[in-house]
């Protein structure tokens, strides 16, 4: 009779970002900051809502009312799901505030960031984050523009999100890195 070897255990793959990249010439395309909104709300409208979302959101980081941040933030065009925990000091996109999607019963730790644009040297990018359902984002954490956080998936505090993670499972570090499968 052949000998059974042990079933192989797979390694799930991180998956790439997804972001729209726009080339503003170099050499420091956060120059240009007041034209990230233009294509959406136009020259003088842009750099006002990038503004009024500023104020809103360095407000809602210090709010103790979970149900009123939420509330504030789906004003801005977030889509929350319900029992949606933002923490406090908790740095959500303010250029972009509406890219953001985060499902149900999931936590953001405090101090952590979740962006939907970067500047770089020559070039700026804008992307959507989705966090899954009941994901669990760890203190001081930063997901980066266009990562998808799969559902039950738990970020380790002080980690770099820089690309998708697969659902149900443990990811973190800097640079991020899966650490198991959650059961």
């Amino acid at each position: 009779m052949p000998a059974i070897s042990p079933p192989t255990r797979v390694q799930p793959q991180l998956t790439p970002r997804f972001f729209e990249e726009f080339i503003t010439g170099g050499p420091n395309a956060l120059v240009y900051w007041y034209r990230a909104r233009n294509d959406l709300d136009g020259p003088v409208l842009g750099p006002m809502r990038i503004m009024f979302n500023y104020g809103v959101i360095e407000i809602c980081k210090h709010l103790p009312s979970l149900s009123l941040k939420r509330s504030i933030l789906r004003m801005l065009g977030m889509k929350l799901g319900r029992n949606v925990t933002i923490a406090s000091g908790v740095t959500l996109d303010f250029y972009f505030p509406e890219l953001i999607e985060i499902g149900e019963n999931t936590i953001v730790g405090m101090n952590a960031m979740i962006l939907t644009h970067e500047f770089l040297s020559d070039r700026f990018r804008k992307g959507h984050v989705r966090i899954g359902r009941g994901c669990l984002i760890g203190t001081q954490s930063t997901v980066l523009v266009g990562v998808d956080v799969g559902d039950f998936t738990t970020v380790a505090a002080m980690s770099l999100v820089h690309k998708g993670t697969p659902a149900q499972s443990v990811v973190g570090g800097v640079p991020m890195k899966f650490i198991q499968a959650r059961t």
